[in-house]
């Protein structure tokens, strides 16, 4: 990695973080298109994990009065049978299917609250949740547009939402390190020192975030973040489609 690939991941890193600290998700997406652009995919998978977990625990940290932990214990069940699930059939990410995947999210964030009778606080629907983001985290990535919907009829404000949605997403990514630890260990010590150089931005990027999440109203919350869910999967989609066709 050149000094100014190393700096742009820098400056990427805390952008994103103090996207995702603001809405809970879409920094994650950004962060991961950039590094498909210069690891290839399960290596991508490892390194966005690493930073990933960095940020959604100075997340869950600043936001720890508002976790909801049943919920989350519940939802760590239903992400370890997920990769204990992606383990059997052996699964190996590349480019174009993440890619894809990302860039039907959207979709998620524009279907009618009353499509959806998930509630994370119900026990069945919380180990649900773990099983289908969980699976999803280590497949693409992310997951953030499909958590939502399982969050859209409880009872949580803004502040719950990002903080319990911050915790489980500690436990996915942590699981998807594990996941693709053999892509890790392909790293050089070098490279692996500038993701921890970028650690403290990610942190400092989701910190600034925070501040921001308590000016905005619940309802700018979900506005800002379904139309930025959106451009990001746009985006995504035609890069996925381009990279079949190619």
């Amino acid at each position: 990695m050149t000094f100014s690939i190393a700096a742009i991941f820098v400056a990427v890193v805390f952008s994103t973080s103090l996207l995702s600290g603001v809405f809970g998700m879409a920094g994650g997406l950004v962060l991961l298109w950039f590094l498909l652009l210069i690891f290839p995919a399960a290596t991508a998978m490892a390194v966005h994990g690493v930073i990933q977990l960095t940020a959604n625990a100075s997340r869950a940290w600043l936001s720890r009065r508002f976790i909801r932990w049943p919920t989350v214990a519940l939802m760590t069940l239903g992400v370890l049978g997920a990769a204990g699930l992606l383990l059997i059939f052996d699964y190996a990410p590349n480019a174009a299917s993440v890619s894809l995947l990302i860039g039907l999210m959207p979709i998620l964030v524009w279907m009618p609250k009353r499509w959806f009778h998930f509630d994370a606080s119900r026990a069945s629907h919380a180990i649900g949740c773990g099983l289908l983001s969980g699976g999803l985290t280590i497949a693409a990535g992310v997951s953030g547009p499909l958590i939502d919907i399982f969050f859209v009829r409880s009872q949580m404000d803004r502040r719950e939402v990002v903080a319990t949605k911050a915790m489980i997403q500690v436990v996915a990514h942590s699981i998807k390190i594990l996941f693709y630890l053999g892509s890790a260990l392909a790293l050089s010590a070098g490279e692996w020192g500038i993701v921890a150089l970028a650690a403290p931005f990610a942190m400092l990027g989701t910190q600034t975030g925070n501040r921001i999440l308590h000016r905005l109203t619940d309802a700018n919350f979900r506005t800002w973040t379904r139309w930025i869910v959106t451009a990001i999967g746009v985006f995504y989609f035609i890069q996925g489609v381009t990279l079949l066709a190619s």
